[in-house]
Parts: C-alpha cells; structure tokens; sequence
C-alpha cells in the first residue's frame, strides 16, 4: 500500500543580513518556531560582508538554519537576494530581514493562500487589518501609497502594501538572471515580473513593528526615485 499523502509545500526563507548582529540570532529563532501543516522550511542566510559579528553568532546557532552564504563584500541587499536566490531550493521563496520589524507567526497567513487556494504569489500587507502595528514614519506611509498606487495602475492590480518585505512567490516565476536592479528597486521588478507570470495572486495582513532611524532603519526618501524608475522600465520592458 502506498502513501497518498501530498507532497510538502518547500519554502526557501531568504534573510540578507547586513550588521545584524544584535538581532539575527532571534529572529531565526523565531523562524525556526514555525510549524504549519503541509510545509517545510529551509533558512537561507546570506551574510551581505557584514563588518560586526553577524557571522559569528550565525554560526554559533548552525541548528537555526539551512545554508550560510557568506558574500566577501557588500553587495547592498539586491546582491545579496540574487545570490540567495541562485541557491534557494524551494518551491517558494519568502522574504524575511534580519532585524525585527517582521513577525514569523505571521508565515501562517501568508501561506494559507498557497495551500488552500493554490497562490503564486502572497503579499503581506501592513494596511489590511494588520494584528499589531507599530506607529511609523508618515511620509513612508505616504511614499508607499503612491508607489503602491502607480504600480497597481501599471499592472491592473489592487495590491495595497507593494513594499513590506513579506513577499511569498513561486520560485519559478523569477530567474534571478533576469534580475537587473541590485537596489532598493529590485522589489518592484521582482513583483513586476512575477504578477505578469502568475495566475493566482493574494495579500495577507501582517504585523509591522518598525524600527526608528536611530534603531538602524536604512530606506530614506530618495530610494523612492529608484523604486518608481525600476517600476516603469519593468513595465515597459526597457
């Protein structure tokens, strides 16, 4: 008699980190707390030329993840999600930073679409009915509206939350050859080229918690330019 259960959903938890050495160790512990029914996880670790201890205490806990990929230089956290990307193995990828402004209890909303509905893409968002959010910067607010906005104009979707980092995406959609952005960009080429390729799309509400300029938050206005100028030279293919 055979086994008749499916096959796990493989999911490749991609986290570039870059000097993120007083908070890395628990975020995969938290990672490594998930349990979802149908799903397996492997960690992805790709350290970015950290210069503190990042590597150090990564590879103190080897239990807490898959693969450390250790970049000799810093390659910005593009470079960093190409190369995770060459080596990620799963049947989706999901995007987790290393600091602590994400939540991993959240995995569970975000890939109830894919084993429930068959999803090729879930994107967490902080603006539906999030459990916990933390008070934020207004003009990020404002800046992801608006990008949000152009880049559902642009593709004919309702996404309302293009930029947290929670994208959940099958692996197949995106090459990471075809990546050309290595900057604050890429998260709009990435979505741009895999919307046009999936047939299921979805967001999820997720938890945000984060961090202040003082706290080591890194994004400043100016990368809205480069977000909207990758947005339209996805679109139209230039």
């Amino acid at each position: 008699m055979t086994d008749a259960s499916p096959r796990p959903v493989e999911v490749t938890v991609l986290v570039p980190a870059y000097n993120e050495a007083e908070t890395i160790v628990q975020l995969l512990e938290r990672v490594s707390e998930q349990r979802i029914e149908g799903v397996r996880f492997e960690v992805v670790v790709v350290d970015d030329g950290s210069e503190d201890e990042t590597v150090a205490v990564v590879e103190a806990r080897p239990e807490l993840y898959t693969r450390l990929v250790r970049l000799p230089h810093n390659q910005g956290k593009g470079g960093a999600v190409i190369v995770g990307l060459e080596v990620a193995a799963g049947d989706f990828v999901l995007f987790q930073d290393a600091d602590l402004e994400y939540d991993p209890a959240d995995y569970g909303r975000l890939l109830q679409p894919v084993t429930r509905f068959g999803a090729d893409i879930v994107m967490g968002s902080r603006l539906i009915a999030p459990e916990l959010t933390r008070v934020h910067y207004f003009w990020h607010k404002l800046g992801n509206r608006g990008i949000t906005f152009l880049f559902n104009l642009l593709h004919n979707t309702t996404f309302t939350d293009i930029y947290s980092c929670y994208i959940l995406f099958r692996r197949s959609l995106i090459s990471p050859a075809e990546l050309r952005s290595r900057g604050w960009g890429q998260q709009a080429e990435l979505l741009s080229l895999a919307a046009r390729r999936a047939n299921v799309i979805y967001e999820a509400p997720i938890s945000y918690h984060g961090r202040t300029y003082g706290e080591g938050k890194k994004i400043r206005a100016r990368h809205v330019l480069d977000v909207i100028a990758m947005m339209l030279r996805a679109r139209l293919g230039v």
